[in-house]
């Protein structure tokens, strides 16, 4: 990856392809590469809101894009506060791009809050856009400025753009019997109209959104619009702003498809109604609210023309104990969470690896420990999904690498789930569920048949010639039991969380029998059938560095900076962390030196090290946020030098 800012000053971060000028006096027109965008504000500033159209309009013109919404746990943090900052940051190119940029070479800053809690991830020459109205001495003293920052020169090294922003809202809306007040809550608008000028993107998408989704409100819907028009139409006619921004559509960058911006959360609940039509089962999900896996219970409430059906719990027990009736009862089932949640869960979990029914368990997660940051995103849960339960319970794990693969990655475990009847966890994130990127969405002979066999009747012949149905008797290949469904004659049969003897699925203590079915779980857990690991290593690399989950993005970008510099690094990333892909021990022992970059204190690395006997080298952090190409490039370079 090359360097990450594109700055419209002369900045070495980023590329200007070229600068187009119009006669007669008309801006300046200069093509870029690549843009990092962030707006910031409080957090009823609706910046998330702004990011986001701003997003969903450079989606449809077609350029590659990553996102990184960052905002507070609190619904409505104190304003003009530093803890209550709500930023939203875009990075889009013309190319292929994996990352939401390292810093961010446009700020929108919507008061002194703002600025000071992001100027320090800015390099020299950039952009920063201050709403000016908010700057008042009560303001700048609440967040700790000594004197105004936009008067005392400690912004000379940027290319500063004072713009009123509330009052020229509350003046382009003044002919709307709206209240000062009102009006100004549309200051968001004219702040994305502003950039929207700024760098050519589409409008109509965004005008349509306001109209829908103030439908019941037209007089706040044509104020929204007409905020937004004269952010647009200021940066047209102003002076202070003499150059506009190109950045072209990506169109070497995607193979030929239909494309849609998507988030994380989105693809992930698309993922799991897909799986469910492709495996002809009704789609049940049981889960209680949490930060930051609640959007996947809004959208899948949505959908109940597919067969889906949402149960919002009164608690964390209640949403799994009611997904795991629900897999007993035929359905593909789900439950959805955070890392607290899963501790809740876990009991139930055990339940279902000890009836043997298939139910996804999703956690989405976020940093901890106990309620720790419930906005940021961190790696932390790995050994919980892998050992959080009590005695020998092994359930298979799979972590998606980017928004847009959420959508596999809930086909990838639902497979697994159905396939070997046992709970599975799929481990997301944070970074991931809010994050977004274009998806492909995929033709209908591409995705995966699960279609599977309920028992239907008597499987097994006793030594008298009698036939009856014993429900742990198993698939030879998969070993999975049959899957009986509730009142169908014959197969009735006993569940329940105390052991089962082998076959006849009665309740037994005999030690035998238990040690027997311990270990056969154990051993349908270790034979799933999972693709092997993918290394790419064109170059004959010494070194590997090897990643999960959302690592991917700041991983592979910092794979290409090293390459571009010269330096010879291979890279593989796993999906499957239970069980591990068969080749990976062999991948592992064909590199000098193994480095595993997570946003925890070394989970991955201590498997690898315990499972394979590799020193493997762990480059860890857990600040909330993902990793930035530029660190872990340096990092990664320090490893291949020593």
């Amino acid at each position: 990856m090359t360097s990450q800012v594109s700055s419209p000053a002369e900045q070495t971060d980023g590329t200007v392809v070229g600068e187009q000028r119009k006669p007669g006096g008309a801006k300046d027109v200069r093509r870029l590469d690549r843009v990092i965008i962030r707006f910031a504000g409080d957090s009823g500033d609706g910046m998330q809101l702004t990011g986001d159209r701003f997003t969903s309009e450079t989606a449809s013109f077609g350029n590659d894009l990553s996102t990184l919404p960052n905002f507070p746990a609190e619904i409505r943090a104190p304003a003009g506060t530093l803890p209550g900052v709500s930023s939203f940051q875009l990075h889009f190119a013309d190319h292929d791009i994996l990352t939401p940029g390292d810093a961010p070479n446009v700020l929108v800053a919507m008061n002194p809050a703002a600025l000071k809690a992001n100027i320090g991830d800015l390099p020299r020459g950039a952009e920063i856009i201050v709403n000016t109205d908010e700057f008042t001495k009560r303001a700048l003293q609440k967040v700790g400025y000594a004197s105004d920052p936009l008067q005392d020169g400690s912004l000379d090294g940027y290319s500063l753009h004072p713009v009123p922003l509330t009052t020229l809202t509350v003046e382009a809306l003044k002919e709307f019997d709206l209240s000062r007040k009102e009006a100004e809550r549309s200051k968001n608008m004219f702040a994305l109209g502003l950039l929207s000028w700024m760098y050519h993107r589409p409008t109509e998408g965004t005008e349509k959104f306001l109209k829908s989704k103030f439908a019941k409100k037209p007089d706040i819907a044509e104020a929204n619009i007409a905020a937004f028009r004269a952010g647009w139409n200021f940066g047209e006619t102003t002076e202070d702003f003499a150059v506009s921004y190109e950045v072209a559509p990506a169109a070497k960058a995607f193979p030929v498809g239909t494309y849609r911006n998507i988030s994380g959360n989105l693809a992930l609940s698309y993922g799991l109604i897909t799986a469910s039509r492709q495996a002809d089962l009704p789609l049940f999900l049981g889960s209680y609210p949490i930060t930051p896996a609640s959007d996947i219970l809004h959208e899948l409430s949505k959908h109940k023309n597919f067969g889906v059906r949402t149960f919002q719990a009164e608690d964390e027990i209640a949403g799994i104990g009611a997904a795991l009736g629900a897999a007993f009862g035929g359905s593909l089932a789900v439950t959805t969470t955070s890392g607290p949640g899963v501790a809740l869960k876990s009991e139930t979990i055990g339940l279902a690896v000890s009836m043997e029914l298939p139910l996804l368990v999703v956690d989405i997660q976020r940093g901890g420990p106990s309620t720790g940051l419930p906005t940021k995103t961190e790696q932390a849960d790995l050994l919980q999904a892998m050992y959080g339960r009590n005695g020998e319970a092994p359930v298979p794990v799979v972590a998606p690498r980017t928004p847009a693969d959420c959508f596999d990655a809930a086909l990838e475990a639902a497979r697994i789930a159905l396939t070997y009847r046992t709970p599975v966890m799929l481990l997301s994130d944070g970074y991931l569920a809010n994050g977004s990127e274009p998806w492909r969405i995929p033709d209908l002979d591409e995705l995966p048949d699960l279609r599977v066999r309920f028992a239907s009747g008597p499987n097994h012949t006793l030594e008298d010639g009698t036939e009856v149905f014993w429900p742990y008797k198993r698939d030879p290949h998969t070993l999975a039991r049959p899957w009986a469904i509730p009142g169908t004659p014959g197969l009735e049969h006993r569940i329940g969380g105390i052991e089962k003897q082998d076959g006849t699925g009665n309740i037994s203590y005999d030690p035998a029998n238990h040690d027997f079915m311990v270990r056969t779980r154990q051993a349908k857990v270790d034979g799933i059938d999972v693709p092997d690991v993918e290394v790419d290593d064109p170059h004959g690399a010494r070194t590997l560095v090897l990643g999960w989950g959302s690592t991917y993005g700041p991983i592979t970008a910092a794979v290409r900076r090293l390459r571009a510099a010269g330096e010879s690094i291979a890279q593989a990333h796993l999906r499957h962390l239970n069980p591990f892909p068969r080749n990976l021990g062999t991948v592992l022992k064909g590199y000098d030196k193994v480095v595993v970059p997570e946003m925890n204190l070394g989970q991955l690395a201590t498997l690898i090290r315990a499972k394979y006997l590799v020193d493997a080298h762990s480059y860890n952090q857990v600040n909330g946020m993902p990793f930035k190409a530029e660190q872990l490039a340096a990092a990664l370079k320090e490893a291949i030098d020593d």
